[in-house]
């Protein structure tokens, strides 16, 4: 790939960008930190890592606590007569809440319209022992110009998951067009998280063999007139690169790029054995 003569402002941006995310990444409740996923049922069970006793209810989540048992939301005791039923929902699909048992934050979230639980323990061995993400040497040659265009109508998408049997629904509101290692290359991309940005999921040539084999996500935000700049050093990995209690969807196949693209996270530390 072409490279900048100067790359330094280049490698300065890209160090201090990665450095900011990685610090995200080992939050001491973030995904890292997950140390149990439990399917919710209609059966009422105890679940390791929370306290109370589960299950679901219509379209709602229950939660018997008895005396002893703390369980908090946004400071408030939920449990303040030492034995009580608490309720929520419904919760949207992709949605969740957050709860506080002692030290551990217990997320309540819809995936595959289906409600599970997943304790994130601050003291969890994955996220204690997380050592950084390798990642390629960062390379101009790997950010370029490309253009959103948008869908007459957004599409809704369908794509699998990592967990067999789940399907994950996003709304597509166009795609990008841009060109890398001498192709015409299309990816589908999905509505991002912060406002105007999208996000894009894709796997390429290093997958599976140097990155992770599943995925990948990049965040871009278009400018007024359609333009985007697709800087792949800064690809990085979702949470199923790192733990089984990860739901991660899947990328849609037109986005599974046929060149390879050596930039942005690497296959982590964690993950070694599946090179």
């Amino acid at each position: 790939m072409p490279t900048h003569t100067d790359t330094a402002p280049f490698t300065a941006a890209w160090e201090q960008w990665h450095a900011a995310h990685e610090r995200q990444r080992a939050n001491p409740h973030g995904f890292l930190a997950v140390s149990h996923l439990h399917w919710l049922t209609s059966s009422a069970v105890r679940l390791a890592g929370a306290p109370g006793r589960w299950s679901v209810e219509g379209d709602s989540v229950r939660i018997l606590l008895t005396a002893g048992e703390s369980l908090q939301r946004d400071g408030q005791e939920l449990n303040p007569e030492d034995g009580t039923t608490i309720g929520f929902g419904p919760i949207e699909e992709r949605g969740g809440i957050d709860l506080t048992a002692g030290s551990s934050v217990i997320e309540v979230a819809k995936r595959g319209g289906r409600y599970i639980v997943r304790p994130r323990n601050p003291a969890n061995g994955l996220l204690r022992n997380y050592r950084g993400t390798p990642t390629y040497a960062p390379d101009p040659g790997f950010a370029v110009a490309g253009a959103f265009v948008p869908f007459h109508a957004p599409r809704p998408t369908t794509v699998g998951a990592v967990v067999e049997g789940v399907q994950h629904v996003y709304e597509a509101p166009g795609e990008i067009r841009f060109e890398l290692a001498g192709r015409k290359l299309t990816l589908t991309a999905f509505n991002g998280h912060a406002p105007g940005s999208l996000s894009v999921l894709f796997t390429d040539r290093t997958s599976g063999r140097t990155t992770y084999a599943a995925n990948r996500s990049l965040s871009v935000v278009p400018a007024a007139d359609g333009s985007v700049q697709l800087d792949f050093n800064r690809a990085v990995n979702l949470p199923c690169a790192y733990t089984d209690l990860a739901t991660c969807p899947l990328p849609p196949a037109e986005n599974r790029l046929p060149v390879a693209v050596e930039a942005g996270e690497k296959i982590p530390y964690e993950r070694e054995d599946q090179q």
